[in-house]
């Protein structure tokens, strides 16, 4: 095997590639990333148990081939290299990289021993890059990280008609977020005719979601134990959680609320700001009036406070606290000028909106601060 390759190019293909390679495994083979040369492509493949990941790139290949090698290694190297052209070819018993004047050698790892690639599930439709990776990220905020329950580390995904809902939840939170999705093919399969109903390792998704292009569409492809993503080359697969999240409906019902709005931006600046006087689990509480929203955190002689303009329907005052942490994480997945909160009161939960929008929507349980 020998080609030629730009070293930008080959170090975000290995890159790639290398997020799903194992921190141990008892089988070598799975710390490796396989490449192979032809037809002016090369594929860079990497795999563990629960997930694969594989891309295309544009290669100039002299001689066709294949080559397993240590994969965090060839990531290291491909780090270091000298902007411009690389060669790599296999020498023997080993890969050379040469590139820019320095030159690494590489030991091959057997290829018998490198299990085949699990095959990409049954397309199921296709789903905007932007809009996709943008909803992930809006809801992975809320996916809990506890691996003791493994369920609550995933983000929920569902598919009913030409509706994609994606919803995270640690149970102190809880964020939702529907886009469009074109079916492919006909109706998903799953629970009800028309609907599949899954949970995706939130950190895997969130990996897949950040490597997608800003624009253009992406091929979902899920069968009843795993799903998969392609777009331009890129090709990633990962395994399904077992389990079901808790459902929000009802927990979305508020009933007679209160909603008050503010500015995004200025609201997140004065969190961050009186956050720095709350000392562990200490919240942060607003008070709500028609005309502001006076923020306060801290206790005794070490406080912080700040007012800014809101408004108030359906109330004449309401007063909530939540962990700073949790409220700046909601926050910063909103991408509006305004944000609402609907409001039943002290301790009560909270549901946030972009406006009077319901697309995205992040629930959080509110506290009894020790100022109320």
């Amino acid at each position: 095997m020998e080609f030629r390759i730009d070293s930008a190019v080959l170090t975000d293909a290995v890159g790639w590639a290398a997020r799903v390679l194992p921190a141990r495994s008892s089988v070598p083979a799975l710390g490796g990333l396989l490449l192979e040369a032809r037809d002016d492509r090369l594929r860079v493949s990497g795999l563990d148990h629960e997930a694969s990941a594989r891309v295309d790139v544009a290669a100039d290949v002299a001689r066709e081939g294949r080559a397993l090698v240590l994969g965090r290694r060839l990531l290291e190297i491909c780090r270091v290299l000298p902007r411009g052209s690389v060669e790599c070819a296999v020498e023997g018993a080993r890969l050379s990289v040469d590139g820019g004047g320095a030159r690494f050698g590489l030991s091959l790892l057997p290829l018998d021993d490198y299990p085949a690639s699990p095959a990409l599930p049954a397309f199921r439709g296709l789903v905007e890059a932007g809009a996709f990776a943008g909803a992930v990220g809006q809801v992975a905020v809320a996916a809990g990280r506890d691996d003791a329950l493994p369920v609550l580390t995933g983000i929920r995904l569902a598919l009913d008609g030409t509706t994609m809902t994606l919803a995270a939840t640690d149970r102190y939170r809880y964020a939702v977020r529907t886009l469009e999705w074109r079916p492919e093919g006909g109706a998903p399969e799953g629970g009800a005719a028309g609907v599949t109903d899954v949970v995706v390792p939130a950190r895997r998704l969130t990996e897949i979601a950040r490597s997608l292009t800003a624009s253009g569409p992406v091929r979902l492809a899920m069968d009843g134990g795993s799903i998969g993503f392609e777009q331009d080359g890129v090709r990633a697969t990962t395994r399904l959680l077992d389990g079901r999240l808790p459902r929000h409906a009802k927990l979305f019902a508020l009933g007679k609320h209160a909603v008050a709005t503010t500015g995004l931006e200025p609201l997140t600046e004065a969190v961050k700001r009186v956050a720095v006087v709350a000392e562990g689990d200490s919240p942060v509480r607003l008070g709500f009036t028609a005309g502001t929203v006076r923020l306060q955190a801290g206790h005794e002689d070490d406080i912080a406070s700040q007012c800014l303009p809101a408004t108030l329907e359906g109330a004449e005052s309401q007063t909530v606290a939540f962990n700073p942490a949790y409220l700046l994480d909601a926050l910063g997945s909103f991408h509006t000028d305004t944000v609402s909160f609907r409001l039943l009161g002290p301790g009560q939960r909270a549901l946030l909106t972009a406006g009077s929008g319901t697309s995205h929507r992040h629930l959080l349980m509110s506290v009894r601060a020790p100022l109320d």
